[in-house]
């Protein structure tokens, strides 16, 4: 029987990177999209492409009160498509990013990190849990900006470094029904995050990349297959730890 991976905000960028490189591992996958219809559509037809099943689900990350009908239409997909009550794997990949320096960083883009990166992390996989199978894994994303700093990251770092004391708490909790509980923190990439600032500004992109030990930005390549492999039996008895893909950014 395959393996259903369920990973959040893979319309593009990293998401989509990452679904790809699970569906390459002979996975299937259901991915989750905010607003990008299209796209997401889009990578359902490569996975399928691939020869695996996939099916996309439309989740704002933010709003916890869409979780419990989220949960529902999922229950639905799985046994629509795949005859199962329960999925394997998550990956909780969705997110956005809002710079700003501490003295002009509003409330309103502050709850908006938080609801995105750390509280719909928790409540999210919390409605998942009774319908995420025993031995099953969990890969929360975080980021190399919660070791280093750079100007302006910081309601953004801080919500991700609680998404790694999270991951740590979760893989104890979770541990007696054999899941494994995983963060993975990226360095720069050029994807589209941030309306693509790594990507398209040239002052950042060099500004990253001379922090950068192999002396580049990432790519989701990089990354994504990176995430894959955590979910493979290969890899088993990594648990509870930080894995940062970042190239050796500020090293």
């Amino acid at each position: 029987m395959s393996k259903i991976s369920v990973v959040t905000g893979a319309s593009r960028g990293l998401g989509r990177n990452a679904a790809l490189s699970i569906a390459r591992n002979g996975e299937d996958v259901i991915i989750t999209y905010q607003s990008r219809e299209t796209e997401a559509l889009d990578v359902v037809t490569e996975i399928e492409a691939l020869g695996r099943k996939a099916a996309a689900l439309q989740l704002d990350i933010g709003d916890v009160r869409a979780f419990p009908p989220f949960v529902e239409r999922l229950r639905a997909v799985l046994h629509r498509t795949w005859q199962r009550d329960t999925f394997d794997h998550l990956v909780n990949n969705a997110g956005h990013g809002d710079v700003a320096p501490i003295a002009q960083m509003t409330e309103e883009a502050f709850d908006k990190l938080v609801n995105v990166h750390f509280k719909g992390v928790f409540f999210l996989t919390q409605k998942l849990l009774p319908i995420l199978a025993d031995g099953g894994r969990i890969v929360n994303l975080s980021s190399g900006l919660t070791r280093v700093s750079a100007p302006g990251w910081s309601a953004y770092a801080a919500a991700k470094g609680a998404v790694e004391v999270l991951s740590v708490y979760m893989a104890k909790e979770l541990g007696e029904r054999a899941i494994a509980v995983n963060t993975v923190a990226p360095g720069a990439i050029e994807t589209d995050f941030l309306g693509g600032a790594v990507r398209d500004t040239p002052e950042l992109k060099q500004f990253f990349a001379g922090m950068t030990a192999l002396g580049r930005v990432g790519v989701a390549d990089d990354v994504g297959p990176m995430i894959a492999s955590l979910l493979t039996d290969d890899n088993r008895w990594i648990n509870a730890q930080r894995i940062e893909v970042s190239g050796g950014q500020g090293i």
